[in-house]
């Protein structure tokens, strides 16, 4: 009895104590939640904007748990102390390049303290709520890079504290309204690429704190407004790509003495070029295909880099002003009517330095010229073009005929390498660590931040001389040293800039050779909030995307911490103390009888399974599933062998076809590789790239119906391929490569094409697979599989290149090809040869490898496309060997149906081939 009554009496003060304790962490958690709460309206405006988005990879999927500030809504940024009435408000909405659609709300007019309100990058449609209008805190709008549609609502102009203003790229119509005539804050006025319509409001003329007007690429019709002279601040003005109707160029632009950069481009403006003397800070002048008249100008600023004046109806003469121009990198003045001598003083006093870099382009095509005033003999870093003029014909100038033909073109770019003097692989393979270029610290290896950064309107044409300038610009605003600043890549989008940078953390760090929280934090903030220090020269920027992997990838946006009284955070320590003491009961109590169990499941764990995750939006399959799919991993089920694991056939319970890549045991390289090739592939959309739906990533542990192209072109191959197959293989493989270059977001580098690579479903549709070696990059890679296709031999044969080989096109031929017009295989040939060129610069773009298999497909007689229907339709994979190598249970699904099936990325056909548009 007695011991009973003793276990009924510890029971009853077990369950008061638990009882007591629960009470009290209630206090503590609604004490909390009174001290740091967000005004009611906010949060139900904040519910709101979430329900009006689709959010497919769930990004804002904690914005239903707590309170926005305490709980740290994503991309939710809070004040920092409650105001009068005893609320926490939203300062800052960031929800950059999430890949959000849906629609704007108008409860955001309710964020009635917002200062930053952030969209960029996003696939938002609809209107913009004029309710915006009523956040007369709101200093920077950033919506650019959506689908927005529809008017800019007028209420706008109400916002005078108004900064910064982005909405360029978007489908943005009707007029500009003339009430942002009192955003009288306004600095950036970003509406480019849209399809705004209409005159130029002369009343953007009182924006007296306008620095930046960019309205190219739009519908403006109109006159010019000779009123915009009146902008005392205005550094850079451009309205490229409009139609204003023959008007001319006012003669007061001349007034606007702090100019640094003027483009019209295409503009169909008429007249004489003004007199621009007076601006002597301009730097990029830019005039281009209008029906301008009368000279080139004269008297233009010393520090003059670029002017552009080619497709206009200018004449006279080319004056000696253009010596003397140390910065000059190009004068275009092609398809004029100027005539008379050409004065080699423009490049004969020009100095090339520092460290070599300068280069001048100097094109008079198409003009009268019959002379040159001095020696043709300008240094290697000139590029001059003469060609279309009648001193081509003067056989008394020395050396004219090297001016005077076909030069190949191109523009500017750079993939720049890594440390190179450093041990392969000495770096650690997780956590995204490499050499840090430039480290005081030898083979200082270290975890990167990367960002995709573009400069909209640089006053240059030609950016290496710029680059030490540059760098230490960027290392200045965001207070890194020198050598923490890596730019990856770079290249032109018509007149802007768009870099891959990386930033390295100090070599002297103390935490692991990564940021921390702050500093990732302190770094994002500056880009995303536009704290750079103003500069003319490089023009505004824009943020195109702030990566965070690695070890970065669960720092979110930082939430401002509370000023709250040190009585307050006295008794919010004393209640956490008692939430923790009955958590950690709680907690021991469930450890204790669930120990054996997960002790006995972790045993079976692989312990090299640091790197799981979880992929949004992806769906995660168990081992079992896997298994099953492929009888056990059988040996016959194994279709190919990837970079870093074999691929097996497999079949889902709901009779989906799949293919599963299994990483190798032991393959440090191939985890790392694994989950590269899992992140990109669970945001790349198209007919021609292999679609992954799924992955499997437990315990210790890719497929075309049709196999690979390698299979295909092996001689023993039991099947053949006919040209015409061939060549919609090679087509499909290029509109794959061309979609990762310049649609996928961010642009890929593949890095590894081959025909073992290039994998066909059962229609012997392409799909090009095995991303694990891509990078982010913006070069154009040649398609060296071409040509393999053509003559099924290795690249490299004999210790001869495809260049040596290539009199010899007939005779590599496949005879297992059947016929074929030899004209089509011709140009197929000649195609993959101008690919496998040396120098990358000869090489095509991928745009132009498309298009060309294009025009030899259609070429083709109708019925070799009708036997290629009939033949894809029924042909089965030709076998191959196998093998039965155990294997980590880390795997890749793959969904390969039919070509017929919807596409859910751009289908790249003929006609919509995309061009860099200027943006």
């Amino acid at each position: 009895m007695v011991a009973i009554s003793t276990q009924h009496g510890m029971e009853m003060f077990s369950h008061k104590t638990m009882g007591s304790i629960f009470m009290i962490s209630f206090c503590c958690f609604v004490f909390v939640a009174v001290a740091l709460e967000m005004h009611p309206a906010e949060v139900n405006a904040l519910l709101a904007v979430k329900d009006g988005l689709i959010d497919p990879l769930k990004r804002l999927r904690n914005w239903n748990i707590g309170d926005p500030c305490t709980s740290q809504w994503t991309g939710v940024l809070c004040s920092n102390t409650s105001e009068a009435d005893g609320y926490l408000h939203v300062l800052e909405l960031q929800l950059l390049n999430m890949n959000l659609s849906g629609t704007l709300v108008p409860e955001l007019g309710e964020l009635s303290y917002l200062t930053i309100l952030d969209f960029m990058w996003n696939n938002v449609t609809g209107s913009i709520p004029k309710e915006i209008g009523k956040i007369s805190p709101l200093k920077l709008l950033l919506l650019n890079g959506n689908q927005l549609s529809g008017s800019l609502p007028d209420e706008l102009g109400f916002l005078s504290n108004l900064n910064i203003l982005q909405v360029d790229e978007n489908q943005l119509s009707g007029p500009l309204p003339k009430s942002f005539a009192n955003l009288s804050s306004m600095s950036h006025l970003h509406l480019n690429n849209n399809s705004i319509s209409g005159q130029i409001p002369y009343e953007l003329s009182q924006i007296s704190t306008l620095l930046h007007l960019l309205l190219d690429n739009n519908n403006l019709t109109g006159h010019l407004p000779p009123e915009l002279s009146a902008l005392p601040e205005l550094r850079i003005l451009q309205l490229d790509n409009n139609d204003f109707g023959g008007s001319e160029i006012p003669a007061t632009y001349g007034n606007l003495s702090k100019l640094a950069k003027l483009s019209l481009r295409n503009c169909s403006l008429k007249g004489t070029i003004p007199d621009l003397s007076n601006i002597r800070n301009l730097y990029y002048l830019d005039l281009r295909r209008n029906e301008l008249t009368g000279p080139v100008p004269s008297g233009l600023s010393k520090i003059m880099t670029t002017v552009k004046l080619s497709y206009n109806n200018l004449n006279g003469t080319i004056t000696e002003s253009f010596s003397n121009r140390p910065l000059l990198q190009k004068l275009s003045l092609r398809n004029n009517s100027l005539s008379g001598s050409i004065p080699s003083d423009i490049w004969h006093d020009k100095s090339f330095s520092p460290k070599g870099k300068a280069r001048l382009e100097l094109d008079l095509r198409n003009n009268r010229f019959t002379n040159i005033l001095g020696e043709l003999n300008p240094p290697a870093n000139v590029s001059l073009r003469l060609d279309g003029n009648p001193i081509c014909n003067n056989a008394s100038v020395t050396n004219v005929g090297q001016f005077c033909g076909s030069v190949e073109e191109g523009d500017e770019k750079s993939g720049m390498s890594g440390n190179s003097t450093c041990p392969i692989q000495s770096c650690p393979t997780d956590n995204f660590f490499e050499y840090v270029p430039g480290s005081p610290k030898p083979c200082f290896c270290a975890s990167p931040l990367t960002v995709d950064y573009r400069l909209r309107s640089p006053s240059f044409s030609f950016f290496p001389p710029y680059i030490d300038q540059f760098e230490v610009y960027i290392t200045e605003c965001l207070k890194l040293d020198l050598y923490q600043f890596y730019i990856d890549s770079y290249a032109w989008e018509e007149s802007r800039l768009r870099m891959h940078l990386k930033l390295f953390p100090s070599w002297n760090n103390a935490n692991l050779h990564i940021f921390n929280n702050t500093e990732v934090q302190r770094i994002r903030r500056i880009f995303a909030s536009w704290k750079f220090a103003a500069d003319d020269f490089f023009g505004p920027y824009e943020l195109l995307n702030f990566t965070l992997e690695g070890p970065y990838a669960q720092m979110g946006v930082e939430i401002r911490k509370s000023n709250i009284s040190k009585g307050v955070w006295a008794a919010i320590i004393l209640g956490a103390i008692a939430c923790a003491i009955a958590a950690s009961a709680v907690t021991t109590l469930v450890l204790v009888r669930r120990h054996a169990r997960h002790l006995r499941k972790f045993s079976r764990r692989h312990k090299s399974s640091k790197a799981s995750m979880k992929i949004e939006g992806i769906k995660a399959f168990t081992f079992k599933v896997m298994a099953m799919a492929t009888d056990n991993f059988n040996s016959s089920s194994q279709v190919g062998q990837g970079g870093y694991g074999k691929v097996y056939r497999g079949i889902l319970a709901d009779k989906t076809v799949v293919a599963i890549k299994r990483a190798e045991e032991g393959s440090l390289q191939g985890q790392k590789e694994f989950l590269t090739e899992i992140k990109l592939l669970s945001r790349l959309h198209h007919r021609n790239l292999v679609s992954l739906i799924g992955y499997c990533d437990e315990e210790e542990e890719q497929f075309m119906p049709n196999g690979t192209l390698r299979d295909w072109l092996a001689d023993k191959a039991t099947e053949n391929l006919k040209f015409v197959m061939r060549l919609n293989i090679a087509l499909g493989s290029s509109k794959g490569i061309l979609y990762l270059h310049l649609e996928a977001q961010p642009p890929r580098f593949h890095r590894d094409i081959k025909a073992k690579n290039i994998l066909l479903d059962s229609k012997l549709t392409a799909k090009v697979a095995d991303f694990g070696l891509s990078r982010l990059a913006l070069d154009v890679y040649s398609l060296g599989i071409v040509f393999r296709a053509v003559d099924s031999m290795r690249p490299i044969s004999h210790e001869k290149t495809l260049s040596a080989r290539a009199g010899m096109m007939f005779s590599i031929v496949s005879d297992r090809m059947g016929s074929y017009p030899a004209e089509c295989v011709e140009r197929f040939v000649g195609l993959a040869m101008m690919c496998c060129q040396d120098v990358t610069e000869k090489r095509p773009s991928m745009a132009e490898v498309v298009r060309e298999l294009e025009n030899i497909l259609k070429m083709m007689p109708e019925e070799e496309d009708s036997m290629y229907a009939e033949s894809s339709s029924s042909t089965t994979y030709p076998g191959r060997e196998s093998s039965s190598s155990r294997s980590r249970s880390k795997a890749l699904f793959y969904d390969f149906g039919s070509s017929g099936t919807s596409v859910l990325g751009s289908d790249l056909t003929s006609g919509t081939i995309p061009s860099i548009s200027p943006r």
